[in-house]
Parts: C-alpha cells; structure tokens; sequence
C-alpha cells in the first residue's frame, strides 16, 4: 500500500480532494473520501461539483441506494461499498483502510504531531511505501 502524506499549509482539503479525485478517476479507480466531520463532507461534495472546472467529478454521500455505483464515495467510516482502492482521508486522522492500494492523509499542520506518529508507525509496518508532500506556493513538492 502506497500512503501519501499531504500537508495542507495553503489549501484546505476541500480544495485539495477534487485534484486527488480527478486523477484517481483518470487513472481508472473509485475514490472513497472519509471525514467525522459531516460539514466537511459537504465542503467536499460541493466541491467536486465546482472546483476543477474542466471535470464532473460524479459522487455520492454513503448511505444511498446506490453506493456501490458512485466513483467517488463520500462517507465517515473506511467502508469501500463502491469498490474504491483509493481513499482520501480528509479530516487527518489516520484509519485503517484494508484492502486500499493507495490513501491520502491530507493534514493541517496543527495535526503535524498526529501525522508524524502515523508516518513512524507505518514506517514499520511491510509492503507500505511513504510519501510526504507539501505545497509550494501553489504546487505541490515532495520532501522532507
């Protein structure tokens, strides 16, 4: 499993998740964004109608009929009933997302604790490969 850190020091996830969405979606997978914070999750939805102008970035809050259709799932438990080998975890808190291929911990940088403990815990864990980003300006960079 691949685990992408992302500092959020510029953006807020709600800006952030549609970009990780559209490339998720480009690359042929189902995307699963998780947050405890139900006002985000509708940040979130609003967004990926919005944000990048050029995609339709088609989802659902889970607990529909049609979960198990949506190419991205907006929920607050790791559940992938849509089939997501991606999950973005949107509220910084680390979950355990079996079965996933690749997750995204977007964190603000009061949660910088939290994400370095979660960084050296799956430091030690086998088969995960870290990755750490930060923005630039307006880019994203990874490193240290």
């Amino acid at each position: 499993m691949r685990v992408d850190f992302y500092q959020l020091t510029r953006d807020p996830a709600e800006w952030v998740v549609p970009l990780l969405a559209r490339s998720t979606l480009g690359a042929g997978e189902r995307l699963l964004v998780v947050s405890d914070d139900a006002d985000q999750l509708g940040r979130i939805s609003a967004a990926l109608w919005q944000r990048v102008a050029d995609s339709f970035l088609a989802h659902g809050m889970a607990g529909g009929p049609h979960d198990a259709r949506q190419p991205i799932l907006l929920g607050s438990v790791p559940d992938p009933v849509n089939g997501a080998r991606y999950c973005a975890l949107a509220d910084g808190q680390w979950r355990e997302a079996d079965g996933m291929n690749r997750v995204f911990l977007l964190f603000a940088p009061e949660h910088i604790d939290a994400a370095r403990q979660t960084w050296r815990m799956l430091g030690q864990r086998e088969g995960v490969e870290r990755h750490y980003w930060r923005q630039d300006g307006g880019k994203w960079k990874e490193g240290p």
